[in-house]
């Protein structure tokens, strides 16, 4: 493989494609032009994972997956097509075969779980007023507001949709683990990384919300990840 993987970035939770924005404003400076974001529809694993496979699907080369908290678990799901070179998780979710982002959750319990509420509908939110300290701490006020504001909630069910056949067992892997995130616990994390058999694992002092609060790092690894492939 001697071109540039196209990065196809997958975020999680209680956000959308926007929640990508410095990252790929890193990513073109390092000189990435095949660059998407996935716009989830956070109503089941099932229905995330077959909205990435259409984007993958789109794209003519090979594709690094790029996957945010939750985004881990669905480029886990989808991420066995052909054309998937390898899996970049930021502070997200690598199940296993048979588990799902609750059960691995409930092993330990983030810090910010108690300032999750469903609504009459069925989604999840996080509560506005307490998003900025759950979610972005290491952001200012008005960009932690404005999350909070606009958050993307995914129905409560999706959170025990499990895994069928995790892509990171066949797929070269990179993990960053998020030493203050409130979201997933840092054990939890660092559970994960360790059974990735990962080429790299970096850890940064940052919230759930590295992707925007660290963005230069954070570009840094999916960068290097691209250029490994690259080499292959």
């Amino acid at each position: 493989m001697s071109e540039k993987p196209t990065i196809v970035l997958v975020h999680g939770f209680w956000g959308g494609a926007a929640h990508w924005n410095k990252v790929i404003v890193e990513l073109t400076r390092k000189g990435h032009t095949n660059i998407h974001a996935v716009e989830l529809p956070l109503t089941s694993l099932a229905d995330d994972a077959e909205r990435t496979r259409k984007m993958v699907a789109q794209q003519s080369g090979p594709v690094l997956l790029v996957g945010h908290s939750y985004g881990g678990a669905v480029i886990t799901e989808a991420g066995n097509q052909p054309n998937v070179a390898g899996l970049v998780y930021i502070a997200a979710f690598a199940p296993d075969a048979g588990e799902s982002p609750g059960g691995i959750t409930q092993e330990h319990p983030p810090l910010a779980a108690a300032n999750l509420a469903p609504d009459s509908d069925g989604y999840l939110w996080v509560k506005p007023d307490l998003f900025h300290e759950s979610f972005c701490q290491d952001l200012n006020e008005d960009e932690g507001l404005v999350m909070g504001v606009t958050q993307k909630a995914p129905l409560a069910s999706t959170f025990g949709d499990a895994i069928t056949v995790p892509a990171w067992k066949n797929k070269p892997s990179w993990y960053q683990i998020s030493s203050n995130d409130r979201m997933i616990a840092p054990e939890n994390q660092k559970r994960m990384s360790a059974r990735l058999n990962a080429r790299k694992v970096i850890t940064l002092d940052a919230s759930h919300a590295s992707l925007a609060s660290l963005p230069k790092e954070v570009a840094g690894l999916i960068d290097e990840a691209a250029g490994e492939l690259a080499k292959v």
